[in-house]
């Protein structure tokens, strides 16, 4: 099965450039040491999912751009949490810009990767791998809502078609 366009992935990085803006301005609100509170998490904390949500971002287009990311899985990345969120902003932006790069002859090509939980090879099809990039995210950002809103925060609307860039629609 062949996937064409860009389109799709360059709405999915204007829409986790948005939710990212939207969570990481709620998580401002909250003191570091909550913030960083095991919470029975997958990754423990709100800190520590948010690392993990940019490790993701960071791994995966380490490979797609041929610039590989150093870090371990389950690595923190940034303990502090105001440079973790500038360096979301960095990569979200990064994620924009390559988005709008893609083509229909690289997202068809089969693409190695070695993963970073049991250090397999596998070949896929790059759009299998860049749509998985962007489903991890929204995985991940399900588990930060959900512990959002277990200490009493509202993240609002998460659904795509309130993405800004769509409102003109």
């Amino acid at each position: 099965m062949d996937m064409c366009d860009r389109n799709p992935y360059i709405l999915m990085a204007e829409y986790s450039q948005w939710m990212n803006q939207k969570l990481y301005a709620i998580c401002a609100e909250i003191p570091d040491e909550q913030r960083k509170a095991d919470l029975g998490a997958f990754f423990k904390s709100i800190h520590g999912t948010l690392n993990h949500i940019l490790f993701g971002d960071r791994i995966w287009m380490g490979r797609f751009i041929n610039q590989p990311f150093a870090a371990k899985i389950g690595q923190e990345l940034y303990s502090d949490f105001e440079e973790l969120h500038q360096e979301r902003i960095k990569t979200d932006l990064h994620i924009l810009e390559w988005s709008t790069t893609l083509t229909d002859e690289w997202l068809n090509q089969p693409f190695t990767y070695t993963t970073a939980t049991n250090n397999t090879t596998r070949t896929l099809p790059a759009w299998v791998l860049v749509t998985h990039m962007f489903n991890h995210q929204t995985h991940h950002r399900g588990q930060l809502t959900t512990l959002l809103s277990q200490l009493g925060y509202d993240p609002g609307v998460t659904d795509i078609p309130w993405t800004p860039s769509l409102s003109n629609n």
